[in-house]
């Protein structure tokens, strides 16, 4: 794909760099980047002239070679085969729902009826070819196949004809009665209810909370930009003010640290804080207590291995086995509470950190030790497993703003704390999916400025989106998208094959083009077969921006048909931006870690006392951001949009552009565990469908990466815990090979995060069986529907922050979850998906 032509305005400099190579590096020649079987793959790669770069005055720490795209991994590679687009149009080309000329109904133009499955429907988008009734006509003539649907899961296939009434001419008009139609997408009588009071009163109701909202919306921004300025000319002064840019300019996380030291060092109070074990949001006795016990246990077990004492060994493991299975837990007694990261910019409490230090260190010494049999082994990691749950990263959705995205994972990356479970949704989807089907070694290479060369979605000049979204009523066509979001995915790459390929589970959020079906989470346990960019495509196809397109599955053959009889999908940010209910559900995710860049809740994210490696700068961190009462009217302005917002939604109120319910764009649950926001520009709303160029992606890369340095600490004291209860678990599953594995435990199949590690033998023949018996209730593979919608929003809030709107993140599992009973019992199938 050849790159778009830019106009650098920050370009001072032209620097030729040497060609060394004579095209960009491959993946496809190093030993950990073969496909997976089944893996239909195109690698038609094309020489490449090196092109002289042009240095932007501000690189933000990155090298002259990171602005040269042709050092991309695969840069000119394609990898989307030429049947697998005709397979795509195809099914686009089949009817959809329209509405019944004249009567307000929305059918599909082949129920009842035949549709033609064979031959080219290139022409179908063509923009001076044939309409789509003329189209579906040109099908018709033609019948090799039958293609029979209904409108949904629910609706009959063949429906009742209405025909024209007699009498419908009007005696003695010489014309035809009118009949009453009804916009797709507008409220039916079985929403409304009887009555008319609802048609008396909608309008005004809807006029006055409108203008209510309004003026609320006003008062808010009037009430942030107060809290601005207070900060700006009243905490951020002389000396904090350069200690700030300074941590703000630095290129890496070990600068971070060193510069957020000195921050700390000027308040003067972050050590003492450390020092004192007391705060309101923990157990510090508890804590202590276990910690001394744990740390006099083991030490007493290796006392005992020295001098050859096996009995005390054993009791004193034994002693030790109990208190880990019992005291190892999601947020024990309050030991994982954001606040205790939310005082300081670097570090916690040192009685926190000596506990997750402990924990590490006997851990370590339960894997190592010879006193435990496997079984023993297995059984006691296994209930940690389920107690302690896992960990996920979740990419919001937000047009040009999910290109933040890529520095946060950067900065997660280069400190090996990127989470192996990841989600995405609209933009954030298409990150996810790079992240998702490339090696750590490939991002290393990928996440660079000059990635904005890949980057041409937005590059059409108005002359031609405007023509097509006049036509169509959505501004990009979905067979380009299609196009160039393979190469993001690496071709038509499943979710089963980028799982086997890489180790990292990919999460797609879609919502069904019908308002009824619910929302699904695409990932190789629901869908292994789904095509992952067909999923990018759906999750990012927003009304009015991308028309709904169809899911696509791989065959054995490695041929692409529709995915669950060819319904279309929608962009999931609409209803589950960030799927935390699914994400427990499938994969026992207690603790996530939410990068959010929507830009229509951007400015509603607040944290009143401070949040994760970002304390309250004035009072020496014991205040309230623009003082107590600019905190107060911000909290209070908010909860009253929310109830407001909430009573258009259940008072049917709001009307439904485009066909599209738009309530719970502001009442869904935004935030996690953890919530990073990118700091944005006004700019960044003004190109909010535009391509970046190297220098703004660099830009953006900075920025995303400087907003995850701060919560690295609080990830990777988490992760430390979680990655040896996996090891855990792989190295005592019958059959593991020791001398197979590599310095991490883990063997040449075996990757940290695979469901061989987390899973017993017992347990994935029970999880397999589950999947072949729904896949076949299914009916030629339906996706699994999982809902995760949230109508009455009431999580609690996390991450020390306010979240916007739609509430925080709902804690499930804080208590831990199933115990051995209930894995031997069977009963954990139903609670945790036998995950």
């Amino acid at each position: 794909m050849a790159g778009k032509s830019r106009n650098d305005k920050d370009a001072t400099a032209t620097t030729p760099i040497l060609d060394e190579s004579s095209s960009g590096s491959s993946s496809e020649n190093e030993p950990n980047s073969k496909p997976p079987p089944n893996t239909t793959t195109t690698t038609t790669t094309t020489a490449t002239v090196r092109p002289d770069i042009i240095l932007p005055s501000k690189t933000y720490g990155f090298p002259p070679e990171a602005f040269d795209w042709s050092n991309l991994p695969d840069a000119e590679t394609n990898f989307l085969p030429a049947e697998h687009l005709e397979a795509f149009i195809q099914a686009l080309s089949a009817p959809d729902f329209v509405d019944r000329e004249g009567e307000g109904q929305s059918v599909r133009l082949n129920s009842p009826g035949v549709l033609s499955r064979s031959g080219s429907n290139l022409d179908f988008f063509d923009s001076g070819g044939q309409s789509h009734e003329k189209s579906v006509q040109h099908e018709h003539q033609q019948p090799t196949g039958t293609f029979i649907t209904a409108r949904n899961d629910w609706a009959p296939v063949n429906e009742r004809v209405l025909r024209d009434h007699p009498y419908d001419g009007v005696a003695g008009g010489g014309g035809k009665r009118k009949r009453k139609t009804r916009l797709g997408g507008g409220r039916s009588k079985d929403e409304t209810r009887e009555g008319h009071l609802y048609a008396l009163l909608k309008w005004p109701f809807l006029l006055i909370v409108g203008t209510w909202l309004l003026g609320l919306s006003f008062a808010y921004l009037a009430t942030r930009s107060y809290i601005y300025l207070y900060e700006q000319f009243i905490a951020w002064r002389g000396k904090r003010e350069k200690l700030r840019r300074a941590m703000r300019a630095t290129g890496n996380y070990k600068q971070w640290v060193a510069a957020a030291r000195k921050m700390d060092e000027y308040f003067g109070v972050a050590e003492k804080w450390k020092e004192q074990d007391e705060f309101a949001y923990y157990d510090a006795k508890t804590v202590k207590r276990v910690w001394e016990e744990m740390r006099r246990s083991r030490e007493g077990a290796e006392k005992a291995r020295v001098v050859g004492d096996e009995k005390r060994g054993r009791e004193a493991v034994e002693d030790l086995k109990q208190l880990m299975g019992a005291c190892i837990k999601n947020n024990f007694v309050g030991v994982e509470n954001p606040r205790l990261y939310s005082q300081t910019y670097y570090g916690t409490k040192n009685l926190v950190q000596n506990f997750v230090d402990e924990v590490e260190r006997s851990m370590k010494f339960l894997l190592d030790t010879e006193l435990m049999s496997k079984e023993e082994k297995r059984g006691l990691f296994k209930g940690i497993s389920a107690n302690y749950g896992r960990t996920a990263l979740c990419l919001s959705g937000g047009a040009t703003f999910a290109y933040y995205h890529f520095g946060v994972v950067k900065a997660l990356l280069e400190e090996d704390k990127l989470p192996d479970i990841i989600t995405g949704t609209s933009g954030g989807a298409l990150v996810a999916a790079l992240v998702a089907t490339r090696t750590n070694e490939e991002l290393k290479e990928l996440l660079v400025p000059a990635l904005a060369h890949k980057i041409t979605a937005c590059s059409e000049p108005i002359t031609v989106w405007f023509k097509r979204w006049w036509k169509t009523g959505a501004r990009f066509d979905s067979v380009d998208w299609a196009q160039q979001c393979s190469w993001w995915a690496r071709g038509s790459m499943t979710f089963k094959e980028a799982y086997e390929r890489t180790g990292r589970v990919l999460n797609v959020s879609c919502v069904p083009a019908d308002p009824h079906s619910p929302t699904i989470l695409c990932n190789y346990l629901t869908s292994p077969d789904c095509v992952i960019w067909s999923a990018v495509l759906a999750s990012a196809a927003v009304p009015g921006i991308l028309n709904p397109v169809v899911l696509m599955m791989k065959t054995k053959e490695g041929k692409l048909v529709p995915y669950s009889f060819g319904h279309k999908w929608k962009d999931g940010s609409l209803r589950t931006d960030i799927p935390i209910k699914a994400l427990n559900l499938h994969f026992n995710v207690n603790f996530t870690i939410v990068s959010q860049v929507n830009p229509h809740i951007n400015l509603f994210f607040f944290s009143s006392r401070g949040s994760v490696g970002q304390p309250v700068t004035h009072r020496r961190g014991r205040g309230w951001r623009g003082g107590y009462l600019g905190s107060a009217v911000e909290q209070y302005i908010k909860l009253d949009l929310t109830k407001w917002l909430r009573v258009l939604r259940q008072l049917e109120l709001l009307p439904r552009p485009l066909g599209q319910d738009w309530s719970m764009l502001w009442l869904q649950t935004f935030g996690g565990t953890v919530t990073i926001w990118p700091n944005a520009k006004i700019t960044d709303f003004l190109g909010i469908l535009s391509d970046p160029d190297e220098a703004k992606l660099a830009r953006m890369i900075h920025e995303g990466q400087q907003s995850a340095f701060p919560k690295i600490k609080f990830v990777g004291n988490r992760l430390r815990v979680e990655r040896l209860v996996e090891r855990g678990r792989r190295e005592n599953r019958p059959g593991y090979d020791a001398s197979a594995a590599n310095d991490e435990g883990k063997t040449v199949l075996e990757r940290r995060g695979s469901i061989d590690s987390w899973l017993s033998d017992d347990d994935l023949k029970r999880v397999l069986d589950r999947q072949d018996r729904a896949r076949r209730r299914g009916n030629n593979g339906n996706l699994t529907a999982t809902e995760d919608e949230t109508t009455d929003v009431d999580g609690g809030l996390t991450d020390g922050e306010t979240m916007p709107l739609g509430g925080g993140q709902m804690n499930m599992n804080t208590d831990g979850g199933d115990t051995e009973e209930d894995f031997q019992s069977g009963r954990r199938a139903a609670e945790k998906s036998l995950l």
